[in-house]
This record gives C-alpha cells, structure tokens and sequence, in this order.
C-alpha cells in the first residue's frame, strides 16, 4: 500500500515499480484498512460523495452516477439517505468498500474485513469481495480461515515474517492428507493437536492432527487442518 518502505527486495504492479513510482500504484489502488474513520452523522450517500471528491472526480453528474452505481454494487443503496452512525459493523465494511472503489482501482487491499462482523454479515462481505475479484486483483489480509476458504484462489502463510507456503488453497489442504483424525469417548493424549472439539449428545468427538490409535476415523482435510499441520511440522 505504499505506506511503508521494506528492508529490502522489491515490488511490481504490472509494469510499475512500486518502490520508485508508490504516486503511480496509489492511482490505481483502493484500500481498506482494518480500523477506519466515518463521520456518524452524515449519510452514506453524502460519505461516498464526498470521497468521490477526494479521488478527483470532480464532474457532478458523474460522481452521482458513480455514487449510485457502487451503493447498488455493495447492497447499501435502498439506505443510502440513513446516517452511517445507524449502521451496523457489516453495513460500514461495505461502505468502507464503496469508498475503496471509488477510483476505478485495479489492485484492492482488504486487511481483516470480517472481525467482529456477525456470520450472516461475514458472508455477504465475502461473497462481495469474491465479485470483486473477478474484475481486479484483490489482496486479502487475515487470520479467520474461513475468509480465504471461502474468496482465495491464491494464498501465502507468514511465520515470523518469512513466507513458509504458498500456493492454492487446495495445495494447503493437502499437506494435512492423512493425518487427521477424529474419535470420541476420551480424551486426546499431549502427543496430538486438537484442531476442534464438537459436542454431542453422547460425548465429545475430537478433531486431532496425528493419529491418535484405537478407534479413530480417518478424516477428509480442510484448509484449517492445513493451516494447523503447516505450523505444527514446519512447512
């Protein structure tokens, strides 16, 4: 997003050197930050408007067809007279997207979009971003599994600020092929990782990462159980 300079190495945006053009990558970039600032008492409307401004569209009626157009796009414009001080997390996410878009950008950065939102929320974000994606680059930004379950194609897993995967989704999944398992009716030993634990009538039924003996049933891999088993071996 330009707003830091990296020990070292370099980055390209298509054909722009990020490092010595950062002017030339903000022309083509919207970003939402995990924490950002709306005035409460002002409309979404009046919000996008305003931001429109901001990123140079000058000419009115385009900025209202614009304004419109990207209140329909992220399901906000039967409330777009309402103050953004009545809406809810979710509602302002989207809005926050809106406002990234505003510039026509070809590269949108989005950093933990769905904390605190609720699932029904969550959802309606992620299949937004997933559209969005389909037309520009987007770069998603997040520690919830889910969220890149449900909108990646292309992911990286940093430890310690060192890149130790990436590849597909798919890819992740498989490197926990083979090594969960689940059982119930005791507890798992301190030789295993519980990925979850889901409690039903009977018991408790274990999700572990090694195999944990007895009659324990092989299971099929998600991508938390990749995420899981990459921490745990190293890469």
């Amino acid at each position: 997003a330009t707003l830091q300079l990296p020990d070292s190495g370099s980055i390209t945006f298509g054909e722009i050197d990020v490092l010595a053009r950062p002017d030339a990558l903000r022309r083509v970039l919207g970003y939402l930050p995990q924490e950002f600032g709306l005035y409460p008492n002002l409309s979404a409307e009046v919000t996008l408007d305003h931001f429109a401004t901001l990123k140079g569209i000058a000419e009115r009626g385009a900025r209202k067809a614009l304004v419109a157009h990207l209140l329909n796009q992220v399901n906000l414009y039967q409330v777009r007279k309402k103050h953004v001080g009545t809406f809810s997390g979710g509602m302002k996410q989207r809005l926050g997207i809106a406002v990234a878009l505003a510039g026509g950008p070809q590269l949108l950065i989005v950093d933990e979009p769905t904390a605190g939102l609720d699932p029904t929320e969550s959802r309606r974000f992620l299949n937004l971003i997933a559209e969005i994606g389909e037309e520009i680059v987007v770069i998603l930004s997040t520690h919830i599994v889910e969220d890149i379950s449900q909108s990646c194609n292309d992911l990286a897993v940093m430890r310690g600020g060192t890149v130790v995967f990436r590849g597909a989704p798919a890819d992740l999944i498989d490197r926990a092929r083979g090594h969960v398992w689940t059982f119930s009716g005791r507890r798992p030993g301190d030789d295993l990782t519980v990925v979850s634990t889901l409690h039903l009538q009977h018991g408790v039924q274990y999700r572990v990462l090694g195999h944990p003996g007895g009659d324990a049933l092989p299971a099929e891999p998600t991508l938390e159980d990749g995420y899981m088993w990459l921490m745990q071996v190293g890469g």
